[in-house]
């Protein structure tokens, strides 16, 4: 096209010719005409028929002197006719000048050529901002790989070459002037022409070589040919650094512009300024699933698979000091070669337009600006994390959950693990290293973490066994991000700088990876601020030989595009594996549904906490109740409580003693003495242990007594651990024994019995205890004895050989006391002999203290039985009782020690009683209360007591469908973000 355009205009010059020559017939002899314009139709050809054209006063429109105005010219006379040899020198010259073109044109396309592949360099150069926006690609960075300069070098000609390749532009200048002036009305065209010349001169400046070069060269080209090509490429090396620098300096200060500028719309929306209700962020509703999952029982074989970007390093090679940088905050403890980590730390980085941290059960923000509330965060981790580790062990599997907001922040979840150890040092349990190595598999097993593979590089490569471990749980570094930390320290301390580009390429491991960074993470002072470290880490960059030597790349340093990197593929990883996720936990739930029906047709579907809360509800009414209880039930279960407690107390110290005596004086002497002795020191206490066991047991009864078909024994447990806690928590009043020692003391040193019914309750009341009494003790001497003659014939059994000599020795003693009603309570030295020599004589070996052992029971129960019939006879004694006995054989004052123990007996439990429904069963119901919210806030325990395929069942359903839930909400929220 272009061809034709310019011969076109060749024509177009011809006919301009003709048309000014006055009086020219006939045409131009074709051979003095351009050899484009013979090449096409021409009017004026000689074979044509000769006529004189029509003068035209404009040019057609391709021309490029359209409406030019034409000078007049002058012409020599000449005569009109056909003169084929006739010199026509201004056709000539315009021909001459003409062929101008092709110099042009081919100056114009070297020159282009050039100028374009200059301009595509520099075009590679300049980062492209529309694919990453104000993420620098990797093709600024990684030119040298793309360029090769050498072949560059060797492309390019010699100035020589380029010297006779080029034009002599003075002699087109001056032609260029000729015409000119011989064109007057041609001006504009000319000055085309030069302003073309001169753009392609300008075009093949770049180098100062290409088209200015001349027979002698210039001062640039000789100083181009001394400098090396070692010394040029790391010129162009030292530029391409520079410039990189310029454009990350471009782009943080974009950057910070932009984080200012999202921090005042986050706080004109925190101050309800759009007067909206700001919702929730999408790393904040991805961290509530990951929560909820934590917590979840994958016993229906679906497990939690979503993203994680997972820390894991040797101890000491910097986790916590590049999660920092991250998070952009020193929020974790920290100590010199101690391990700080003792439990895995779950750390959600979202945007917010305050830098605070909070954790997830706790509403209190820590203001990461300040310093003492990040000492106050510090100290709650170290807190939280002692808290989590059991006795006898050094770490713990337990999450603590920390959100970390902030402007600017890459929005991703990440978790800090403990450092994997090689060696178990002292003061550390023994399974240390093995369950390090277990928590941190766990995480890593997840086929959508995302492993941050932490490296020291300021130790030797072969000391770490972190590598190892990865490439076992990603062996394809699919999803795994290698780090080298310290890099400041290894730069200093290697000798050889190739070793670092070997370890950051991966070739030093056997362990492969996605992605490799280098990272600067301080000066090793642990009071240096985020901010010095980052300008720190920068400084050192920007001067490090491993970025000049091009052993790494600039996108592979620094703690700021490791953050956007890792951000990346997180978000990548959560796109590609949500919505799977999501689809499971939706099978699962229909398959929980689907048991629930098949299992538990007639009952809701109630997690642990809501069966608590019913429990609840029930223990406490059941608590109620005891304030229910009627006084009079309470006085009876007291006083026959109190009796049965101390019964034994009263028969064997203070009855028997007193009643062996000689007379009714010393009888009621004794008996004072040990009531007031029994009084001070064993009696309140004995009554106060006797309420509150009773209370205990009343409370035991509302407890577990079955409801009918309401009852559900699924609260069994813990209805059994409240009570035992409550019970156990709770102290009786210590003022309570010092009242009622007064009131017991009071009421036995009343004698005075006022009515016969009373007496005749006493008598009633003593024959009781003697009768319970006899029986025992003939249980007693039954078992001493063996079976009587009745019992060994009807049920075939046989007395031992111990028991016949018991049986002969209490034969003997009985024809003792029937020969003797009245004998003492002891046998005589001599009356024992007796007995041993009347046995022996019958053939019986026995020992005295057989005798004695055996009289004991022989005796009381003769006492007993006498004793008995005594209360016969002073069931009509409450005459001479209010005679005082004056004048009368019968004496019945062991009646009225049992009116007086009886009286103590009902005043003790009426004053039980009373402190029982007015003051223990209050306390009592506070206590049980306060063990209520304890085992609210204790979910081990709420598991431990509220057990059962039916609990397991609705608590995983409930989580599957919370799960869910979330998981639904989050994937639409993505939607909407994309």
């Amino acid at each position: 096209m272009w061809r034709l355009r310019r011969a076109a205009v060749a024509c177009e010059v011809c006919q301009s010719l003709v048309k000014h020559s006055s009086g020219i017939k006939g045409s131009l002899p074709l051979q003095k005409l351009h050899l484009v314009s013979r090449s096409i139709y021409h009017s004026h050809h000689p074979t044509l028929k000769l006529q004189r054209p029509q003068l035209r006063t404009s040019f057609q429109q391709f021309s490029s002197l359209t409406n030019l105005p034409l000078r007049k010219l002058k012409f020599s006379p000449i005569k009109y006719g056909y003169q084929p040899r006739r010199n026509f020198w201004p056709a000539r010259l315009a021909t001459r000048l003409l062929k101008l073109r092709y110099l042009i044109l081919g100056s114009a396309v070297g020159g282009g050529y050039t100028a374009k592949k200059t301009f595509d360099q520099w075009k590679d150069m300049i980062p492209d901002l529309s694919e990453y926006k104000w993420i620098v690609p990797d093709i600024v960075w990684e030119i040298d790989e793309y360029i090769d300069f050498e072949k560059i070098r060797k492309a390019l000609p010699n100035s020589e070459d380029l010297v006779k390749l080029a034009p002599d532009f003075d002699k087109i200048v001056e032609s260029l002037n000729l015409l000119k002036d011989f064109f007057t009305s041609g001006h504009k065209l000319v000055s085309e022409v030069i302003g073309a010349s001169d753009l392609l001169l300008l075009l093949g400046s770049p180098g100062e070589t290409a088209f200015r070069a001349t027979d002698h060269g210039s001062e640039s080209d000789k100083h181009f040919r001394k400098v090396s090509d070692k010394e040029k490429i790391d010129q162009l090396q030292e530029e391409l650094l520079h410039t990189q620098l310029k454009y990350q300096r471009i782009l943080e200060r974009l950057e910070k512009e932009n984080k200012e500028l999202r921090k005042l719309v986050l706080q004109k929306d925190d101050k309800g300024i759009h007067h909206r209700k700001l919702k929730k962020s999408l790393i904040d509703m991805y961290s509530e699933v990951l929560d909820v999952l934590s917590d979840y029982d994958a016993s229906y074989n679906t497990q939690d698979h979503l993203p994680r970007v997972v820390v894991v390093g040797d101890q000491s090679a910097g986790k916590t000091s590049v999660l920092e940088m991250i998070a952009q905050a020193r929020i974790f403890p920290r100590g010199s070669g101690e391990m700080m980590t003792r439990s895995p730390v779950k750390v959600t980085l979202s945007e917010g337009p305050h830098h605070v941290a909070l954790f997830k059960d706790s509403s209190r923000e820590f203001d990461l600006t300040k310093e003492e509330d990040l000492a106050a965060l510090r100290h709650e981790i170290e807190l939280r994390m002692r808290k989590n580790v059991k006795e006898g062990c050094t770490v713990s599997p337990e999450t603590i959950s920390l959100n970390v907001k902030g402007p600017g922040l890459q929005r991703m979840v990440l978790v800090d693990l403990p450092g994997v150890i090689n060696t178990v040092t002292s003061g550390m349990a023994p399974d240390t290293k093995e369950t390090i190595f277990s928590i941190s598999k766990a995480y890593m097993q997840n086929p959508n973490a995302i492993i941050l593979c932490i490296q020291d590089g300021s130790v030797d490569a072969e000391r770490s066994i972190v590598t190892d471990l990865v490439s076992q749980m990603d062996p394809h570094g699919r999803r795994t991000i290698f780090v080298l930390t310290k890099v400041d320290l290894a730069e200093k301390n290697v000798a050889s700088p190739s070793r670092i580009q070997q370890i950051i390429e991966g070739k030093l491991f056997p362990m492969k990876a996605l992605g490799y960074f280098a990272v600067v993470t301080g000066k090793g002072n642990s009071s240096e601020s985020i901010e010095a470290i980052r300008e720190y880490e920068e400084e050192f960059f920007q001067n490090s030989k491993l970025l000049k030597t091009s052993m790494l790349k600039a996108h592979q340093v620094t703690t700021r595009n490791l953050s956007l990197a890792v951000s990346d593929c997180f978000w990548k990883m959560v796109r590609e594996s949500v919505e799977q996720q999501a689809d499971s936990f939706k099978a699962t739930r229909f398959n929980l549904e689907t048991e629930w029906k098949n299992n538990y047709p007639r009952l809701r579907e109630l997690d642990r906490n809501e069966l608590f809360e019913k429990a609840k509800n029930e223990i406490l009414d059941e608590v109620i109740s005891l304030s229910q209880v009627t006084p009079k039930h309470w006085e009876e279960i007291l006083q026959q409580s109190l009796w049965e407690r101390v019964s034994t107390h009263v028969i064997e110290n203070i009855y028997l003693p007193a009643a062996q005596t000689m007379n009714s004086g010393t009888f009621n002497t004794t008996v004072d003495i040990k009531l007031k002795q029994w009084t001070d020191k064993q009696l309140p206490n004995k009554a106060v242990e006797v309420a509150w066991e009773t209370l205990q047991e009343e409370f035991s009864r509302f407890m577990t007594e079955p409801k009918g078909k309401e009852h559900d024994d699924i609260f069994d447990k813990l209805k059994e651990a409240v009570k035992e806690e409550s019970i156990k928590r709770h102290k009786w009043n210590d003022f309570a024994e010092d009242s009622l020692r007064v009131i017991q003391h009071n009421a036995l040193e009343d004698r005075s019995i006022s009515d016969k019914q009373q007496w005749d309750a006493a008598i009633y009341f003593m024959e009781e205890a003697l009768q319970a009494r006899l029986k025992d003790t003939e249980n007693a001497i039954e078992n001493m004895v063996g079976p009587d003659w009745k019992k060994r014939w009807l049920y075939w059994k046989n007395r031992t050989q111990e028991q016949c000599v018991h049986n002969e020795t209490k034969n003997e003693l009985e024809k003792m006391l029937k020969c003797n009603e009245e004998h003492p309570a002891y046998l005589a030295s001599d009356e024992i002999t007796t007995v041993r020599k009347n046995l022996e004589s019958r053939g019986v070996e026995v020992d005295p203290s057989l005798i004695k052992d055996t009289w004991h029971q022989v005796y009381r129960r003769h006492f007993l039985k006498t004793a008995l019939n005594h209360c016969n006879l002073c069931r009509r004694g409450f005459y001479y009782y209010q005679r005082h006995f004056v004048d009368s054989e019968l004496e019945c004052n062991d009646v009225v020690l049992f009116w007086r123990i009886q009286r103590m007996l009902a005043i003790t439990a009426n004053t039980l009683r009373q402190q029982l429904t007015n003051t223990e069963v209050r306390r009592l119901e506070k206590n049980v209360k306060e063990v209520l919210e304890d085992f609210a806030e204790d979910s081990e325990k709420k598991i431990k007591l509220l057990t059962g395929k039916r609990v397991q069942l609705a608590e995983d359903l409930k989580k599957v469908r919370e799960i869910q839930e979330k998981l639904d909400a989050f994937i639409e929220a993505l939607h909407q973000e994309k």
